[in-house]
Formats: structure tokens, sequence, C-alpha cells
């Protein structure tokens, strides 16, 4: 009897805490997977990704006699297919280690399946109409661009080689799934905490950005009323992608994955002979997708390679580069506003970061707040379309320099 109660406990993941040495950084990120979970269901900030996330990271932070869950180490260069075959013969052990649920979902991430397919269904949700009828729009968007720009050179003044400073760089972007397919090719090592810095401070924009616009406005500026855009053909709506397509790949090759699945999301809802694939794409799809790209992303974070003094560093940088998209957006409403003499709303600049639809929305609610009367959310939807659009191009440029 004593002999298996010994044997209970020496399989169980309880006496793990206590036999690895590195197994109280494991219970500190359970109790961030706490955290998260707490804002995702009790605060409701982005809980469709944070919540898969969360629960990703608890799961692979659960001591698992006998190799875990998940094997970060099998994924930080080439795929180890060998491993994911048969399982592995650890040297220093001697212990046989079989791979575990999230090695075979992390494939996903790692050959950028589940990012595209992400932006696939984005595509397909996103009206570009507003982006049509206002090329100008684009400005704004790339305005935006500047959180990128800022935090790639911030990174490198801080010690991260060019591989991880551009993957932490497109944290400034505000989109998830670029980021994750830039972090998973150049850096997959920081993953963890640049997908969780990126996906905490998209659902945090409510809160970023309202004191930024204030800071780069006037209350007279925040109280313009936009004219109404003109309407946007059909026709113009079914070239737009494939315009975009081909002109962005022909251009820079490496975006082609991201774009390209973007912009077919988006023809599948416009050219109004897809319903089924728009309605696929949209939902079913988006919801699979989202569970398996949310919970092993979050399975990345194991606590050893996680709590590092590299992971507060991008988690600051990340912030700051949240900021300064905005401000780049901001100043180049500012200056759209005195060129077009008081009829652009500059608070539609602090839209061009790309995190659809949110970003609009907060613009249109603090425009709303100086003047009950102002609906800016369609025209805010131009520059956040713009500003996806200028994510995934600057991801390729990034991949294209650094790859």
């Amino acid at each position: 009897m004593l002999e298996v109660l010994k044997n209970l406990w020496e399989t169980s993941g309880f006496a793990q805490f206590f036999l690895d040495p590195d197994g109280w950084k494991s219970g500190i990120m359970i109790l961030i997977a706490f955290a998260l979970l707490y804002m995702a269901i009790k605060k409701q900030f982005e809980p469709l990704l944070l919540l898969p996330i969360a629960f990703g990271m608890l799961l692979t932070n659960l001591p698992w006699p006998g190799g875990g869950i998940f094997h970060p180490e099998w994924f930080d260069g080439e795929i180890n297919w060998a491993a994911l075959g048969g399982g592995y013969h650890d040297p220093a052990t001697g212990a046989h280690i079989d791979p575990g649920l999230f090695d075979f979902l992390y494939i996903g991430v790692k050959m950028d399946i589940f990012p595209c397919l992400i932006f696939m269904a984005v595509g397909a949700m996103t009206d570009f109409g507003p982006l049509i009828s206002r090329p100008s729009s684009f400005f704004m968007g790339a305005g935006a661009q500047f959180g990128i720009s800022f935090a790639f050179v911030a990174a490198c003044l801080l010690g991260f080689d060019p591989q991880g400073a551009a993957s932490i760089g497109i944290i400034g972007g505000a989109d998830g799934p670029t980021a994750i397919y830039l972090t998973s090719k150049l850096a997959p090592e920081l993953l963890g905490a640049i997908a969780i810095a990126a996906y905490s401070y998209m659902a945090l924009i409510p809160m970023i950005q309202p004191p930024v616009m204030k800071l780069l406005t006037t209350k007279k500026m925040r109280q313009v009323k936009m004219e109404q855009t003109r309407p946007v053909s059909k026709t113009e709506k079914i070239c737009f992608p494939i315009i975009v397509t081909v002109v962005c790949v022909l251009i820079l090759p490496s975006v082609a994955p991201l774009l390209g699945c973007l912009m077919l999301g988006n023809l599948f809802r416009e050219s109004g002979v897809t319903d089924r694939l728009s309605d696929t794409a949209q939902n079913a799809m988006c919801n699979i997708v989202t569970i398996m790209l949310g919970t092993s992303v979050g399975a990345t974070a194991v606590g050893v390679r996680f709590l590092k003094l590299e992971t507060i560093l991008i988690i600051c940088i990340g912030l700051a580069a949240f900021i300064f998209a905005t401000v780049g957006g901001l100043i180049i409403g500012d200056i759209m506003y005195f060129l077009s003499k008081g009829k652009i709303n500059p608070l539609i600049g602090a839209a061009g970061v790309s995190a659809v639809p949110m970003a609009a929305r907060v613009a249109s609610k603090v425009g709303q707040k100086e003047n009950p009367s102002n609906f800016l959310l369609m025209h805010a939807m131009g520059p956040n379309v713009a500003g996806v659009i200028g994510s995934a191009v600057a991801a390729g440029i990034l991949l294209t320099l650094f790859g």
C-alpha cells in the first residue's frame, strides 16, 4: 500500500513543484494565467483570444510528469519532426519524452497557417468601402506604423538582436495575427511574451488611446462633424482586393501569405457569389482557428522561458509602441485637419492602428463625447482598415530585411 501511495505521489503533478528547481516559475505563471482569465471573463478584455491564451498558459505550466503538454525547444529552429513522430530521448536524463497536444497544434502557428486563416476571417468581416471612398486614409494608417519603427529602435538599443527587435517592433502595429506570424519566423522564443503583450494592449486600447487623443487635439478639432463619404460601387469593392494583392505582392513577395488571405476573405464578402464561403470564414472557421491559435500561443509562455528580464522589457516597449502608434496616426490626422481647412476630424487618425474595429470605435466614442451628434465610426474605419494593410506590409518588410 505504501509503495502504491509513493508511486502515486511521484507521478503526480504536485511532486513536480518540489522536485523541479524551477517549479516556482511555473507557479507564478499559473497565477498570471488566473489574472488573465479574470480580465477576460470579468472585465471582458478581448475575451475571444485572451481566454484561450490564458488557459493555454495554465495548461502548459501545470506540472506534467513524463515530458509535458508542450515542448518549445522543439520549435526554436526547424520543427523537430522526429520528436513529434515518435517522441524524444532526453540526453541529460535518458527519459523518453512523448509529444503533447500543443506540440501538434503549434505546428499551425509555426507554419503560419493559423495567423493567415485569421486574416482571411478579418477580410471577410471588414468593409473596405470607407477606405476606398477616402484614399487619404492610407496616410493615417501609414502614420500609425510609427509605433513599429519606435519599438524596433528601442529594442535594438536595449540589446535585442535585429530578429528579436523586429518581432518586438511589430507589436506597435496593434495586430495580433501579424505579430504571431512575424515572431514565429524571426524569434519563436519570444512568441509567448510578444503575443500576450500584443493582445493585452489591444484589449486596453479604450484606456490607452483617449488620453493621447486629448493631448494631441483641441476641443474644436474633436467636435468636427465629417461629411458623408461618397458611395462606393460594387465594382470598386470587387476590384480593390485584387489590385491591392497584385501590387503589394509584386513589390513585396514576403507579404503574400498574410495580405493574400486578407484580400481573399474580403473578395468572398464582396463578390456576391460566395456567401457560404464568406459566412464560413467569418464564423465557423474563425472560431475554430481562434481556439487553436489562442491555446497554442498561450502554451508558449512556459515559466522557465517567460520569467526573464527581456519579458518585462518587451511588455514595456509594447506599451510605448501602442502609444507612439496612436501619436503617429493623430499627427497625420492633425495635418489633414489643417489641409482640409477643418473638414477632417483628426481623431480618426488614432484609428490607424490595426485593431479592427476597436480602434475605430474608440475614436468614434471620444468624438461623440465632445459632440453628441458626431458619428465618426464609418470615417474611422478607413484609417483602421489602412492600418491592417500597413501592418501586414510592415511585417513583410521586416521579414525581408531580417528573415
